[in-house]
């Protein structure tokens, strides 16, 4: 058999200790246990790199500038082969080792509570540059080959929060390294578990949601990327059929979602058409 790479994890957090303790937990307990453990951080105090430090993580004083400063921070201080990102309020599921693949809620439903981001297909799929960037996962549950996030020119800098385009980085990696040939696999035994929010931080996460992936369709669209058009025709289609079935059905908190998410959008648009250019792999 061939001998396995060496894989690390990448963790981007600020100024949340608690939970991040609790995200290097569920690493340490884990079946397959990985080469390294990077935590960037963009805490304002000592308490973050504290917990790093106790779980025996190696903590790297990321760059200001948002999430995508601290992962392409994170990514370029390993030499691991492969590169697995998780968000400091997800575990990695004990009996699982580090591949992409479905995120689910933790704990059982609360009132006032709900979901942030969930992929729950049990469908394992190949993935390539037609697969639409919302069906090939999400940025806390996802790995790479070293050698081809370095092709693409990592994340996007401009994108996801913290950044000016406020969201849609991982949307923008996954469709520049399906576009670039990568090839990807979504795999739905590899799981993480992420923390639920309240109403108000649910809502919260839909205008950058949608501004994200309306700034990555034009910026795709001005890298000579055709799709790009069709990707955006498709997610405004999807959210508005989405408002459309809610409010047939009077749920409408998720009428207030998708509104803020097709708000966002437009944003996202006028945001792409300004953003300056900046080289890319």
């Amino acid at each position: 058999m061939a001998e396995r790479p060496a894989v690390a994890v990448a963790i981007s957090t600020r100024d949340r200790p608690d939970a991040l303790e609790r995200c290097l937990r569920s690493l340490a307990t884990g079946r397959a246990q990985p080469a390294e453990v990077l935590v960037a951080d963009q805490s304002a105090g000592p308490e973050t790199e504290e917990a790093a430090r106790a779980a025996g993580a190696r903590h790297l004083r990321a760059r200001p500038g948002g999430l995508a400063a601290a992962q392409n921070d994170a990514v370029r201080a390993t030499s691991a082969e492969v590169v697995a990102v998780l968000d400091d309020d997800c575990l990695a599921d004990p009996g699982l080792g580090f591949l992409s693949g479905p995120v689910r809620p933790l704990g059982d439903d609360a009132p006032g509570t709900h979901p942030v981001a969930t992929r729950t297909s049990l469908e394992r799929r190949v993935l390539d540059a037609r697969t639409l960037p919302w069906d090939a996962g999400s940025g806390n549950n996802f790995a790479f080959r070293r050698a081809w996030f370095d092709r693409v020119g990592g994340g996007d800098e401009r994108l996801g929060p913290g950044a000016p385009g406020k969201g849609g980085l991982d949307m923008d990696l996954f469709r520049r390294l399906l576009r670039a040939g990568a090839p990807g696999l979504y795999e739905p035994a590899a799981v993480v578990l992420h923390e639920r929010t309240t109403t108000a931080g649910r809502l919260a996460r839909r205008i950058p949601y949608g501004y994200g992936m309306g700034a990555c369709c034009v910026l795709w669209l001005r890298q000579g990327d055709r799709q790009g058009l069709s990707v955006l025709g498709r997610w405004i289609a999807m959210r508005s059929g989405r408002l459309a079935r809610s409010v047939a059905r009077g749920r409408w908190l998720a009428v207030r979602e998708e509104a803020l998410v097709l708000a966002g959008t437009a944003g996202g648009v006028v945001f792409g058409l300004r953003a300056r250019e900046v080289p890319r792999g």
